[in-house]
């Protein structure tokens, strides 16, 4: 651990430099940010997982600053070429650009024309050029003619020259600084059509000519012109005004307007155009794609917490359709903990016979399976078959609920879904996977890829690694956030926990299967490869319900509950009897129980916990039903309002369901009768709303929708 990059971090975070320092030995000691989080509140001053997930990126970072730092170092004194003064600059970089900046002149390079220039035995003559007296140019050239070096007149020498001084503007420190500054303030994004793929790119037509201001250009817009760049669609350039810049670099260079200072203008106009422009374009670019991906990663991460985090049915016994026409529905049955007990096909959008059939099918099913709630998957035919079972006249008090199905299919094809359903085929395992996900999205969710999830934007196109970890984030403080039930959980879930993984997620569901349930938290030690650390990271996640100790299916960590029994045996009651009154809970003084590892916020936290063991932080379950008569784009028309669900929140708008297999927009714009800065501060993945239908596009599958009071109705509403 660095002491430098504590300093650093604490004052870019604006965070005490113990809590930094703590924190970062917590994560070098092979701790996770949910564990640091929830149990290690002392150490790290409460600092929260958004904080200690900054923490976390910015030592990385600073270790890839410092590893860039040493390769450059042992480079320069491998080729002999290190001094004091060039050592102390490079150690002493704050940045990665500062630092290549500094490297740029002594980086090994291929064979410019200014090292051809320098072959040439030319260097003088640039020195000559570059001090701008008034000597005579042409003269001093003449010396420099060698026809062995090809250098044959006094252009070719003056030419050589340039090339020589060209390449300093380019690798001056200063300059780069200035040109770079110029660039972030002001840039221009500008894109246009590549000529005769006009018809291929319609896609991006409100980019075949467009310019704006780079440091603005909202991040979708960035990551969609590079996306119709790479498709070698639109061409895209990012510089700012050409002369401005010149401005910068001939004040810098230009001493005289003699021919010498002419031939270094000449060099310095070849310098930004040929070097430097194309360098720092290629930089900033780096930066607007990396900015672009942040937000885009920081939409998706969000969007896919509140997936996750949408609120379960919970263990009720379940009835589940993945819905379709010509090959029909496929119609599963599953008992409260999510176990396939019958499966079946119906046939309720053809024949009269068929329907009839599919009516008594139903019936017998809910009746002998005692069904308690009905899912139907939103997908082809979904709003078909939900209108059928509506018409059935069933008991109110079995919700019928329609299931967003993103993913289901790529979780029926996986291979922990054939390992589970060897002998069902994928849609009786996409069934399955609809009625779990309405019983407990969370647990259901972790077995697909976020990124088949559905909610992302342009997750495609930005950094793959950097999606990858914010995701995985994401899910592992979602599921530590809510607990898992160690005797009942699919090892997808139990990996996630903290300290788990995969390899020790499977080790305890063979243990599982093998020993039968576990009946204490303490028996989790018996399961192979499973040591001291990582049940101190993962016990106060797992939940044993039943458990003999009531601890155990709470979120009190093992490592305190001898300060539970203090508690309860300084009240002369059980934990159970702390557990269940609060009026001794309110006797405890807190302050009896401090010592050198459990301060107040841990103590704080016990009793909280103490009074709501094992609390689900999700929202209550509330079924969810679209409007009557309406699931088709043709059932739409302008000015209707619908109930809908928000399926997706982008930097530029909402995605709402309103039951017509086609997700409508709700632009930024018509969020609210306010202005909007960000979607996700006015709705959330999951959220149900009331919205008005703005515009129906049948040709091109669009529908524009309002969530205003009074929303414009029309194509030709002001945008």
């Amino acid at each position: 651990m660095e002491i430098k990059h504590i300093e650093i971090i604490s004052n870019e975070l604006n965070v005490e430099m113990k809590q930094v320092e703590n924190t970062a030995r917590l994560l070098e000691g092979g701790a996770t940010i949910p564990f640091i989080s929830r149990y290690r509140k002392e150490a790290t001053g409460s600092l929260d997982e958004v904080r200690i997930t900054e923490i976390r990126d910015h030592l990385e970072k600073l270790a890839e600053l410092d590893a860039r730092r040493n390769a450059i170092l042992k480079s320069l004194t491998q080729r002999d070429m290190l001094t004091p003064e060039l050592e102390h600059t490079v150690a002493t970089a704050p940045t990665l650009t500062e630092l290549e900046d500094v490297y740029l002149p002594y980086r090994p390079k291929r064979r410019t024309r200014a090292a051809v220039a320098k072959e040439k035995g030319l260097e003088p003559l640039a020195d000559i050029i570059l001090v701008q007296e008034n000597t005579d140019i042409i003269s001093e050239a003449e010396k420099f003619i060698n026809e062995e070096k090809e250098v044959r007149s006094t252009d070719d020498a003056l030419a050589g020259a340039r090339d020589i001084i060209a390449e300093r503007v380019n690798e001056d420190q200063s300059a780069r600084e200035r040109i770079r500054r110029l660039f972030h303030i002001k840039s221009q994004i500008t894109s246009r059509v590549v000529t005769g793929a006009e018809e291929e790119a319609a896609k991006y037509r409100d980019y075949f000519q467009w310019s704006e201001p780079a440091s603005n250009a909202p991040s979708h817009r960035v990551l969609a012109m590079f996306r119709g760049e790479k498709e070698a669609l639109l061409i895209v350039h990012v510089a700012p005004p050409e002369e401005e810049a010149l401005d910068i670099l001939e004040s810098m260079f230009i001493k005289s307007g003699n021919p010498a200072g002419e031939q270094v203008a000449a060099a310095v106009r070849d310098g930004y155009k040929r070097l430097l422009a194309p360098s720092l374009e290629t930089e900033f670019r780096k930066e607007l794609k990396q900015k672009a991906d942040a937000k885009a990663i920081s939409v998706f991460a969000d969007n896919l917490r509140e997936l996750l985090l949408m609120p379960p049915l919970g263990e009720k016994r379940v009835l589940a359709i993945d819905p379709g026409f010509r090959t029909g529905c496929k119609v599963v049955c599953l008992d409260s903990q999510g176990k396939l007990l019958h499966n079946d096909i119906i046939f309720p959008t053809q024949s009269q016979r068929m329907k009839q059939e599919a009516d008594t099918k139903l019936r017998k099913l809910i009746e002998e399976y005692d069904i308690e709630a009905i899912a139907v998957g939103n997908g082809t035919a979904g709003r078909e078959t939900e209108e059928f079972i509506r018409k059935m006249g069933l008991p109110g008090s079995i919700p019928i609920v329609m299931v967003n199905e993103s993913g289901a299919s790529i979780y029926s094809a996986s291979e922990a879904a054939r390992e589970e359903f060897p002998d069902h085929d994928l849609t009786v395992r996409g069934a399955v996977s609809i009625g779990r996900r309405m019983m407990d999205p969370l647990a259901e969710l972790v077995k697909i890829d976020p990124k088949s999830i559905g909610v992302g934007q342009y997750q495609h196109d930005v950094d793959q690694k950097a999606l990858k970890r914010s995701l995985d984030d994401v899910v592992m403080s979602a599921v530590n956030a809510v607990g898992v039930e160690v005797n009942t959980a699919s090892v997808q879930l139990l990996s996630y926990v903290s300290g788990l993984g995969p390899q020790l997620a499977g080790n305890i569901v063979a243990f599982r299967d093998e020993n039968g349930a576990f009946d204490s938290r303490a028996s989790l030690k018996k399961v192979p490869r499973l040591g001291p650390k990582a049940f101190e990271q993962a016990a106060g996640f797992l939940r044993i319900r039943g458990a003999a100790n009531p601890l155990d299916s709470s979120a009190v960590h093992p490592e305190s509950y001898h300060i539970v029994k203090a508690m309860a045996k300084d009240n002369r009651c059980t934990v159970a009897d702390l557990m269940k009154d609060e009026i001794l809970r309110k006797k405890i003084d807190l302050r009896k129980y401090i010592d050198e590892k459990a301060g107040l916020p841990t103590l704080e936290d016990i009793v909280r916990e103490l009074s709501k063991p094992g609390r689900d932080p999700r929202s209550r379950f509330e079924a969810f039903s679209f409007a009557e008569g309406v699931s088709e784009m043709k059932d739409l028309t302008p000015g209707m309002k619908l109930p809908g669900i928000v399926t997706n929140v982008t930097a530029f708008g909402a995605f709402v369901d309103v039951g017509v297999h086609q997700d409508g927009l709700v632009h930024i714009s018509q969020l609210a009768d306010r202005f909007v800065r960000n979607a996700s501060d006015i709705v959330k993945v999951g959220m149900k709303v009331e919205v008005t239908v703005v515009d129906v596009d049948i040709s091109r599958k669009r529908i524009a929708l309002s969530m205003k009071k009074n929303p414009e109705i029309g194509p030709h509403r002001k945008k």
